[in-house]
């Protein structure tokens, strides 16, 4: 009872910091005495500190506390198809540290050992604190177990992968292996463009395509964690081989995967950011660019009638394709859904870009921190 309630205090200032002490005992229903008494404990253990005074209501200046965002960090890692993206944050998710490395064509092990060595030099570059690295989290592009066994990522051609063992034997901290999409859904209702609603739908749209669904605020993952695999619904009957091995899927037209495929007669081995520079001035890339936003607009028209969401989020790296895809994407939308479908319905595109699953998993580590406890 006693850990339950100093989580609550912990969590009351948190949200409402600055916050005293007589203020905390009215949101938490806990008697003054009891709040009291968790709030030294939490000032010794450097949760919180206590600031200057805040206003009076007629007696003594209350004393105001705070939460102390700097007590550790956590170490968020986005591993897609073509890159690997390492984030140090604080205990509010603000980035203090990042490590970018795009890759191309490698190995099982290669990739292993560049996720190793990216975690080795996250955890160089974190700031002294009293907790240190608090937790490791690590967004997969693929389906995740409860376990954090990767049973199958067909993007990097993983299946079977006992990814939280084999970074376990590496490191000596808690570790969380989530699916990306998932963990992008939640960074963005934390810190990006879904902050402030409730029934969101989260389009991971990169080489591959992934949904992270948010109901009631809550990530919602299924009964054993599959949902979301939403790149894979037939979108054509008996159209393109996609990489699962189905035909018809939507990531095999709308994600970066097909637009590089559809752009090779104009520019073998292009990047998405070539792509985007050449559209400015050459029209049939341009097209292609808005073909792909048909598509993906034809697949979120999907989700829009099984969820009615408040909101969908389009996110990954073909949200910095924003200018090319909005428009052709919200016109396939408005074309395949009825008007009562878009009543109420925010379409954006992600604040937080390539860092939303980065910041999503290093936001799992925190909540996890957080809800252990110290002491």
């Amino acid at each position: 009872m006693k850990k339950k309630n100093k989580e609550i205090v912990l969590r009351t200032i948190i949200t409402n910091a600055p916050i005293s002490r007589a203020d905390i005992a009215q949101h938490s229903g806990l008697n003054k005495a009891t709040v009291s008494s968790l709030v030294n404990e939490l000032i010794e253990e450097e949760f919180i500190y206590e600031s200057g005074p805040g206003e009076s209501s007629g007696g003594r200046r209350p004393v105001m506390l705070l939460f102390n965002k700097k007590a550790g960090y956590s170490i968020g890692l986005d591993i897609g198809v073509n890159y690997i993206l390492g984030i140090v944050t604080d205990l509010e998710g603000n980035v203090v540290y990042e490590k970018h490395k795009s890759i191309h064509n490698l190995s099982f092990d290669e990739i292993i050992h560049l996720t190793i060595e990216t975690i080795k030099n996250l955890i160089e570059h974190t700031p002294q604190s009293r907790y240190g690295v608090i937790g490791i989290g690590i967004g997969v592009p693929g389906i995740v177990d409860k376990s954090g066994k990767v049973l199958l990522a067909p993007n990097l051609k993983w299946k079977n992968v006992d990814l939280l063992d084999i970074i376990y034997h590496e490191f000596d901290y808690p570790i969380i292996v989530e699916n990306e999409a998932n963990a992008g859904a939640y960074g963005e209702i934390r810190f990006g463009a879904g902050v402030n609603f409730h029934n969101v739908i989260y389009i991971s749209a990169g080489i591959g395509i992934g949904v992270g669904i948010i109901l009631k605020g809550e990530l919602y993952k299924g009964m054993n964690g599959y949902s979301g695999e939403s790149g894979h619904m037939t979108i054509v009957v008996d159209g393109e081989k996609c990489r699962c091995g189905n035909s018809g899927c939507w990531e095999a037209y709308a994600s970066e995967h097909a637009l590089l495929h559809q752009a090779k007669h104009i520019l073998p081995d292009a990047t998405l950011e070539e792509l985007i520079k050449m559209a400015e001035e050459n029209k049939n890339v341009k097209d292609i660019f808005q073909q792909i936003g048909s598509y993906l607009g034809i697949g979120i028209s999907n989700l829009i009638k099984t969820f009615n969401p408040q909101q969908i989020i389009i996110g990954n790296r073909l949200a910095k394709a924003k200018h090319l895809i909005e428009q052709p994407t919200i016109k396939s939308i408005n074309e395949h859904t009825l008007d009562f479908h878009q009543k109420d319905l925010q379409i954006n595109f992600s604040k937080l870009s390539i860092y939303s699953a980065a910041l999503g998993v290093s936001a799992f580590a925190i909540e996890n921190f957080l809800s252990i406890g110290k002491g």
